[in-house]
Order: C-alpha cells, then structure tokens, then sequence
C-alpha cells in the first residue's frame, strides 16, 4: 500500500488555506502547514485524523525556512497574502517575494504540482498597490513554475470572511449604511468552491494557467449589503458614500497608521483599497473559469444566512421566535 501523499500549504492557517487543508485531508493526503505562528494554528488539526495535519514553523522571508517546509512534498499551495501592510510584511515582501521564493524552491526540488493563490485584478500595472504587487508576484511564479496552477478569486465568503461578516456588524450601528464605492461591481465566490479548484491543481486535475474564480452573480457593493440585510433579517437606508468623504476617510485611518509607527493597523478602509474599487472585480469574458475544472460555483445567498445569523435581532433563534409569536396571536 503506498504512503498517503504530502501537500505544503504556505499560509495555510489563513481564511481559504484552512479550507484547502480540509479538502485535501478529506481526500487522504497528509497536510503539512506552514504558517508564522504553528501553536495558533492548532485549529486545522480537528480538519483530519489525528496526525494528518501538522503546523510548522516558517518564514516566508527565509529560503532555508521555506525549504525545509516543502521536504519530501507532492504538491505546494502557496495561500500566503495580506491585504494592508504590516512592518516588514508588505505587499511586496509578501505578494511578489514570498511568491517568488516558494515558487523558486519549490522547482528546485522538483515539487510535482505548484498551486498560487492570487486575486482577481491583479495586474502589475495597475494603480492600486494591492492589485500590482499580485501581478508581479504572478510574474515571478510563472517564471518559476510555468507550469503553475494560479487561483484569482475575486471576494471570498464563507464564515470567517471579511468581508460579508464585516457589512452585517455594521448594520448594527445605526439606521443608515453608508458605503463606500456602492457601484462597484464585485462577484463574491465561495471559499469552498475555491478550496476545491486548488485541490484540482495540487493534485494535477487541473491544467496549468491562469483562472479566474467568480461566483454566479455580479453584484455591486450596494446590492451585496442588500444580500447581508435580508440574511440578518435587517432594514437599513443603504447610501453610497460620497469619493471625497471616503477618501478623507481613508487618508485619516492610513494617517493613524503612520503616526503610530503601524502600532495601530488601519483594517477599515485605506486608500488603495478605494483605488481598487475603482475597478471591476469581475470574471474576463476569455479567461478559464470554475467551469474549465468542472465546478458549478455557489451563490452567497444559499450560504450566508448559515453563518450571519449571529448578526439577526434575535440571534439564531430569529424564525423561532417570529414563529412562537404567531401562535400566541392565534
């Protein structure tokens, strides 16, 4: 019987890493995981049978720490990424670097699959500092491992996203939700289906290239904050916010940042995150797509509402209670 084979997923205590794990492990690989702080990742152990998934020490900054990461391993799935600076974790340490490193090691030790997490957007020309550093971190990858496999998904949800959970606490603080960039056009994917493309690649289902992830829908910010609103069972007044009050916005919270030396990290909104609204965060018409590797991707609404809940007047009970009421009415 042969041994069960070995993935390293760098990154892989994050958001769409600890799901790659979990379907990976689910299909009977052995998962290494590689991330700054292993004894905060003990959660990804509970993802497989006791000893399937390991979390390891690693710098992403160091080859020697990289390397000894990806020993004796099939497949490589590099998760690792930010989405505001922090110290010497900046996006080009981290998106085009970091990449660039793991990809390189991983050809040098003639790792079988390579799978790179990327963004929808990236473009190593574009205005937004996010989106260009994704680029070129792409850039260094294929020129590693042309036979990559490279993930785009555009807005991620599932329940410890950033984003859906961010807007549905937000609803709590007033009557108006005022957004910044309402028309911006998004396509949200689900996590899960997305954990599945890159266990396609590691496993070398999937063709090398590039795809690009987007859910079934392409929505605007504005009409997102409606999906959130009727999950939670909540009525606001949703109103764009005006570019010049979100661009002070911005500039103040990146201003806290600098002044404090980034003790305090601006998590809000910053001002290349307005410049990446700008544009369409959705799916090109000619590019590979989830049905290139035979997924039909999830719509928010049939997922949301299972982990939102939380957000609703009366919490999880929100139907029972409605219920309750009607048959004391009657």
């Amino acid at each position: 019987m042969s041994a069960a084979k070995l993935v390293t997923i760098y990154g892989g205590s994050g958001f769409v890493g600890r799901q790659i794990a979990k379907v990976l492990a689910s299909q009977g690989w052995r998962v290494r995981v590689a991330v700054r702080r292993p004894n905060e990742a003990g959660i990804v152990r509970t993802y497989g049978a006791p000893g399937q998934i390991e979390p390891v020490p690693c710098n992403v900054r160091d080859d020697r720490s990289v390397a000894a990461c990806m020993a004796d391993a099939d497949a490589v799935v590099n998760c690792v990424g930010i989405l505001v600076k922090e110290g010497r974790n900046t996006f080009e340490a981290i998106h085009e670097e970091a990449a660039a490193r793991v990809a390189r090691l991983s050809a040098e030790r003639g790792v079988a699959h390579f799978v790179h997490i990327s963004a929808l957007g990236a473009d190593k020309d574009s205005d937004s500092h996010y989106a260009a550093s994704k680029g070129r971190g792409e850039a260094a990858v294929l020129a590693a491992r042309p036979d990559a496999v490279i993930l785009r998904p555009s807005v991620m949800f599932g329940s410890d996203d950033h984003f859906y959970n961010r807007i549905a606490s937000a609803s709590r603080l007033g009557p108006v939700m005022a957004l910044p960039g309402a028309d911006a056009e998004l396509q949200p994917v689900y996590v899960m289906d997305v954990a599945a493309a890159a266990a396609k690649g590691a496993t070398g289902e999937a063709a090398p290239g590039i795809y690009e992830l987007g859910g079934p829908d392409v929505i605007t910010m504005r009409e997102l904050a409606g999906q959130v609103l009727t999950a939670i069972d909540r009525r606001k007044l949703v109103i764009g916010m005006p570019s010049f009050l979100s661009g002070i916005m911005a500039a103040v919270l990146d201003g806290v940042q600098t002044l404090t030396g980034g003790l305090l990290t601006n998590r809000i909104l910053t001002r290349d995150q307005l410049r990446s609204l700008k544009h369409p965060n959705k799916v090109s018409a000619d590019a590979k797509t989830f049905a290139d590797l035979g997924i039909q991707p999830t719509a928010a609404p049939a997922v949301i509402g299972e982990y939102l809940w939380r957000f609703r007047p009366s919490g999880q009970y929100e139907s029972m209670t409605a219920t309750a009421k009607n048959l004391r009415r009657s």
